[in-house]
This record gives structure tokens, sequence and C-alpha cells, in this order.
């Protein structure tokens, strides 16, 4: 049997202005997803996906037929249409991707709840990749489209420095370790964001950038040195602020969160899944009482 394993993400600074060339730190999790591939006599993939409790939220049966892909079954499930686009991308990009007249058991493991937003489509996307032995980056350019941060997280063990110039990713691996971790934290907030609309958000209202992204590449360098709390909360203010009015979109803390002490930063596209916080003490009762159950110490989430 074969296993992938790749790494979920999470993007601390350069949301949206990451398509546009801005420095931006992304954060690998310790939450992720595996493959693990068995092969079967029959041209067939039999196909099972697990969520974090280990139950099976998708399954069902492709053929390989035609050099191609297909239904054995046929239904409208939108996951089986994007594992088509998937395999049948990654079989361009390698025309000896199951070439074989063997088939193959595949199983899925999420470490995390789907919903969480932490990169269920690039660790997937990745693993096959690596199954295929194509270039991750372009798959999922084929298929999802996006910066491809995502991917840099899922192939690296650390935090990462990412850019794109002129489309192609530059990935510096760093060490990033704030004296203050123990101050930070990760809340979910009940709604996953489909980071396609919020793409499309950000194209239709960015103004001029060259400032924005030289603004974005100063707060990202200097939060990686950054050694103070304080200092650190207001490099995010002010980061929050750009994107604010960048996207007129309000910031989560004025629409959700005012009376926090701490400070509050939106994660990837905003409106949805998970937020930086920085607070003295433990924030879970304040977030609980507001209805979000999910508070993750940073040292519990960052791999």
């Amino acid at each position: 049997m074969k296993s992938y394993y790749s790494n979920g993400k999470l993007l601390l600074t350069g949301e949206y202005a990451v398509l546009d060339g801005t420095l931006s730190l992304a954060i690998p999790t310790k939450y992720g997803q595996s493959l693990d591939i068995e092969t079967i006599a029959e041209p067939k993939l039999v196909w099972k996906s697990l969520d974090e409790n280990k139950a099976i939220w998708f399954e069902t049966t492709f053929e390989i037929i035609n050099n191609g892909i297909s239904h054995i079954v046929r239904n409208d499930h939108d996951v089986s249409v994007r594992l088509i686009q998937i395999l049948n991308a990654a079989k361009q990009f390698n025309p000896n991707f199951l070439n074989a007249n063997n088939g193959f058991k595949i199983t899925t493991k999420l470490d995390f709840p789907r919903h969480w937003g932490l990169g269920t489509s690039s660790t997937l996307i990745n693993n096959i990749a690596q199954w295929a032995q194509v270039d991750a980056y372009k798959l999922l350019e084929a298929t999802f489209g996006g910066s491809g941060y995502d991917i840099a997280c899922a192939q690296h063990d650390t935090p990462i420095i990412y850019r794109l110039e002129n489309n192609i990713p530059i990935v510096n691996p760093i060490n990033f370790n704030p004296p203050f971790k123990d101050r930070l934290y990760f809340v979910y907030l009940n709604k996953k964001q489909n980071s396609r609309e919020g793409i499309k958000h950000y194209h239709a209202n960015k103004g001029r950038l060259k400032t924005v992204i030289e603004d974005i590449n100063n707060i990202t360098s200097q939060i990686t040195t950054s050694n103070s709390l304080e200092g650190f909360e207001t490099l995010l203010m002010q980061h929050e602020e750009i994107i604010s009015k960048l996207t007129k979109q309000k910031t989560i803390k004025a629409l959700l969160f005012n009376d926090f002490k701490g400070s509050i930063k939106s994660l990837g596209a905003w409106g949805g899944d998970f937020v930086l916080v920085t607070s003295k003490e433990n924030p879970s009762p304040y977030f609980n009482q507001k209805g979000f159950e999910t508070v993750i110490c940073y040292t519990d989430m960052v791999l």
C-alpha cells in the first residue's frame, strides 16, 4: 500500500493580495489529510473519504476507461465531478498515470472537520499530485485555481514566506516562533467561506495595488521578526485596515467583536473560517458566550 500526506494551511498575512505578488506569511497546520492506495485487479477506482471521526462522508466507484476516468454509477455529486476533473487533469500532465490494466482502492482521511477550511481541497490536490508524480501547482491551476500558498503549506513543515513572481511560486521557509505564541489563538467563525467568492469580491473592489502591496510586504516582514505582543497587535490592526479599505468590507472585530480587548485578524477570505486572536488570558469564555465554540491555541494548531 502507498500512502501520502499533506499539511493543512492558514494564511496569516497577505490574504487577497497574495494573488498579486505580495509577501505573505503562511503556516502549515498539525491538521492535514492522508491518501492511502491499494492495488486491485479490476480497472476501477473504489473511492472512500473519511472525516476526522473516521466516518465515511463520501464514497463512489470510478471506471478507468478510454484513457480517462468516468463514473460507473452516474450521479451529480459535486465531489465526484471534482474528483474526475482532478484525476483526468493529472493524467493529462502524466499520461502514464492510471495507465495499467489494474485499478485501485483509495481511502482519504481528514484530521480536521471539512467545514474548518484548513485545506480539504489543497491537501487532496497535493496528495494526488504526489501519487501521479505531477506538479501540484499546475494541477491546482488546472482545477481549483488560486495563489498556490496552500500547496506550499501542504509541502512544508515550517512557516513560510510565500509570493508569486510572474505567476511562479517563490517559497522561503522561515523560523517563525514568536515569544508571545502562548497568547495567540485561532477561533472558528462557524462558517466555511468560499475562497473563490472572496477572490471575485477582491478583484471587483481592488484599486491601485502598488502601495497596498508595499505596505503589506512591510507588515509581513515586521510580523516575522516581532518580539512584543503589543507591536504584533499593532501590525495586525494595520493589516486589517488595509484590506478593509481595499475590499470595502468591515473588519471582523468591528462587525462581531467590537468589545473584545485583544486584536482580531481575518485569515483568508473574509467572513468565515478562522480568525487569529491575541489575548493575555484564555479568550474561550468570551467567544463561547457569543456562540463560537472552537478556540484553538496557536501551539495546538501550528505544525
